[in-house]
C-alpha cells in the first residue's frame, strides 16, 4: 500500500507528522555529558535500568 492509496486525511496525517519530525530534529539539543555517570548506552532510552544484576535507581 502506497501513501497513494490513503484516504486524504491519512495522507494529511501523515505529513503534519513528518513535518513535525523534522522540526523536532532540528531543534534537538545535544545531551550534555555526564559526569560521573554510567558508562554504555543511555537507560532512559534503552529501558537498562539494572546494573550487574541489580536494579538502580537514579
Amino acid at each position: 500500500m502506497t501513501t497513494s492509496d490513503l484516504p486524504p486525511a491519512a495522507q494529511r496525517a501523515l505529513a503534519e507528522a513528518e513535518e513535525r519530525r523534522r522540526k523536532a530534529e532540528a531543534e534537538a539539543q545535544p545531551l550534555p555529558k555526564e559526569l560521573g555517570g554510567r558508562k554504555g548506552p543511555e537507560p532512559v532510552r534503552y529501558g537498562d535500568w539494572e546494573k550487574k544484576g541489580i536494579a538502580v535507581d537514579f
